[in-house]
């Protein structure tokens, strides 16, 4: 007997079908229909649908044109535009389906999917068993989007049979080929990975292919085990035809109050039969609310390793190991460091073998730096204190100078704003220092033992903003003097050594600061007068522009900061900056110091970025006088030039087309005594939904007798959800 249902529009039906589509100790799980017409046999009871038909059960909607159901055999098939939406965010489509056991298993013929993370499934047929465990058989795998009817995906994996273990969640494939525009390049008779919903598991990864001068042919091997979800291991030797195996690996965990990350390698140098390696620890622990521990250490067993790896720090001139405890309360900060050092610079060696020598045989170790700042709340005028404690010990090898020191710097400090405008600050400090020092050697003198210092300072700021504002901008003038008073003298060279203070300079940074020096171990002595002029534009249209302008007024010229730039008179050199970006397209900064007589440029750096983002060029340049052997120019702008610097460095992005770009790059030296290309290179990048492809090639001209550089390159490709593979 057949009972047909007419209905007019869509109307949803649900089911109470709890003795065919409930477990025998699980709750009955409805099922929700909805179509234009149903048809159901009383007799055979299967259930016909037509039109528009939707069934949903828990998480799983199917949709069909025709959809037949028998009750008694719990079986559904599906006829004409079928598609399966499942909770895992796939849809499957194809012309027919059939499932049973509660839709949990089924088998489809030509089907194709669109799986969570958008990639693509064809296959003959697919069957699915009571666990959710999928068998696709002569299956097509691709995470591209294809255009076109007749279109291939750039590239796909093809198989004979591919098997989703919903449990362990893997793929498997049997006769799988690595097809690029359905050309087989690849061919693997088993094939595994883990599906896109894991995150972490232990095996194998992509391996590295490398190419260069000191390995020559190598093959770089990679295991990934995941001790748990917040901590792993990687493993990751390199296998090489000249210098057998470098040992390398990683070892992360993240914490519940910090993180771990540390990196290393260890090799046998078959040319000299030394050990070679390198280390890298980086930590940040967060001891409870107040307290962070962190730690930063970095080692190489000589310079030319690392850049013999092409390791990270290959271009650096130091490197520096730090252990900190930092404590942060309210307006109060306090920390406790320690630091060591090791120089890896040739550049240093070349310029000045005496001074490299040294450094290297004196290098320091600091421990402990300890710093303790508070700062009191402002009182019913405004005025505040702020008291500083630092403490330090600088140790080194060979019976070198010993330095102990503490330091207590208490001030007061008062900003003010008129009613006409002026911004004011009043400042007065006094700086106590006591110092024990061991075998400092100074002027064919040597000293060991005690000696302090008090240096008393005080210092006024005057700010004047001029504001103009039209409809389209708004302009700021500002005037600014800063005034200090401070003895002359009282630094005590003779007797205490300059730790933290050598690398001084005048810049448009720190020439209004009260104090210029960065440590504690000289003093700025003297009186001045410091003025500038701040100018600033900001407008609606042509974007931003500011700069600055300024100059320092020595009361006696003989003072401390003064005599360490090599400045002979009562006014200093010139300082400013201008900034520029009027337009999306061109961002400028340019910082420059000029010498107050002859208005010769002593420093100067520009950095500018011009272009859009399908073709952009980044400039930056910067020249620094050196020191003039015969004694006549002392200025010393950084702690290890020791000639004139004069550097340009040059990058251009081009986006070539939707695909492809390009990137190039060149780092100039253009001082007198050495000009050539201290480095160089490019990349050239392809890039879709599903494919990338980076060739970089780079130079580093290093002038080191010990280290063989040439040309590295480096190919890398990523597959989307199957990972990478490079060479360099």
């Amino acid at each position: 007997m057949l009972k047909k249902i007419n209905l007019l529009s869509t109307v949803l039906l649900c089911f109470s079908l709890s003795t065919s589509f409930s477990f025998s100790k699980e709750k009955a799980v409805p099922i929700y229909f909805s179509a234009d017409e149903i048809i159901e046999d009383s007799n055979t009871k299967i259930i016909t649908a037509q039109g528009d038909v939707v069934i949903t059960r828990e998480k799983t909607t199917l949709k069909a044109d025709v959809l037949t159901f028998d009750r008694e055999k719990d079986i559904l098939t599906a006829k004409g535009n079928v598609s399966i939406s499942q909770d895992d965010g796939s849809v499957i489509y194809a012309n027919q389906a059939t499932l049973s056991d509660k839709m949990s298993k089924g088998t489809i013929n030509e089907v194709k999917a669109i799986l969570a993370d958008e990639s693509r499934m064809s296959a003959k047929r697919i069957k699915q068993t009571a666990k959710k465990d999928k068998h696709f058989f002569r299956a097509t795998y691709s995470p591209c989007d294809v255009c076109g009817e007749n279109a291939k995906p750039l590239w796909s994996i093809k198989a004979r049979k591919v098997t989703h273990d919903n449990t362990n969640h893997d793929v498997y494939y049997r006769s799988a080929y690595l097809t690029i525009k359905d050309v087989p390049v690849l061919y693997s008779p088993f094939l595994s990975h883990p599906d896109p919903t894991v995150k972490r598991r232990s095996g194998f990864m992509m391996p590295s292919v490398i190419s260069n001068k000191y390995l020559r042919a190598a093959v770089g091997i990679n295991y990934f085990i995941n001790l748990n979800e917040h901590e792993d291991i990687l493993l990751s030797p390199i296998f090489s035809d000249k210098q057998d195996v470098v040992f390398g690996g990683r070892y992360r965990k993240m914490l519940y109050n910090g993180e771990l990350s540390t990196t290393g390698t260890i090799m046998k140098d078959k040319d000299t039969n030394k050990t070679r390696g390198n280390i890298t620890a980086i930590g940040r622990y967060e001891i409870n609310d107040l307290w962070l521990a962190k730690m930063d250490i970095n080692y190489a067993s000589d310079g030319a390793y690392l850049k013999d790896l092409s390791l990270p720090g290959k271009t650096d001139t130091w490197l520096t190991s730090t252990v900190s405890f930092e404590r942060f309360k309210n307006r109060d900060y306090a920390s406790i460091e320690g630091y060591s050092y090791k120089l890896v610079s040739y550049s240093l060696r070349k310029a000045n073998i005496r001074e490299f020598k040294n450094r290297e045989y004196s290098k320091p170790y600091i421990l402990p730096l300890a710093t303790y700042e508070k700062i009191s709340e402002t009182n019913s005028i405004g005025a505040y204190f702020k008291n500083t404690f630092n403490v330090s010990s600088v140790y080194r090898e060979h019976d070198e100078t010993q330095t102990q020191r503490a330091t207590m710097i208490n001030s007061w400090n008062l900003p003010y704003t008129s009613p006409f405008g002026e911004k004011y600050r009043f400042m007065a400090s006094v700086k106590s220092d006591l110092y024990y020092i061991d075998d400092y050697y100074n002027n064919n003198q040597n000293y060991t033992g005690a000696v302090g210092r008090i240096f008393p300072q005080a210092a006024v700021e005057w700010r004047l903003p001029f504001v103009k504002a039209t409809d389209s901008s708004r302009q700021i003038i500002e005037p600014i003097v800063v005034a200090v008073a401070a003895p002359n003298g009282g630094n005590k060279i003779s007797k205490i050594p300059n730790e933290d203070s050598l690398n001084a300079q005048l810049d448009d940074t720190n020439i209004l600061d009260i104090d210029r020096y960065a440590g504690y171990d000289r003093n700025d002595t003297g009186s001045r007068v410091s003025y500038g002029l701040n100018w600033s534009s900001y407008g609606n249209i042509l974007g931003r522009t500011s700069s600055f302008f300024g100059q320092s007024y020595y009361i006696n010229k003989k003072e401390s900061f003064a005599q360490s730039l090599g400045d002979d008179s009562k006014l200093s050199d010139y300082v400013g900056r201008l900034y520029a970006a009027p337009h999306s397209y061109l961002d400028v900064n340019y910082r420059f110091r000029l010498d107050k007589d002859n208005y010769n440029v002593k420093y100067s750096e520009l950095n500018s970025r011009i272009g859009s983002s399908i073709l952009s060029a980044n400039i930056s340049f910067i020249s620094i006088k050196g020191r003039d052997k015969k004694g006549g120019d002392t200025n010393l702008y950084f702690f290890d030039d020791y000639k004139q610097r004069k550097e340009l460095f040059t990058s251009l992005n081009a986006k070539l087309s939707k695909n492809w770009g390009l990137q190039i790059y060149n780092r100039q030296n253009l001082a007198k005594q050495d000009k050539r290309s201290l480095e160089h290179g490019g990349k050239l990048i392809y890039e879709d939904e599903c494919f990338k492809l980076i060739t970089n090639v780079h130079k580093y001209d290093s002038t080191d007798p010990d280290y063989d550089d040439g040309y590295e390159f480096s190919i890398t490709f990523l597959l989307k959800t199957l990972g990478s593979i490079g060479s360099k």
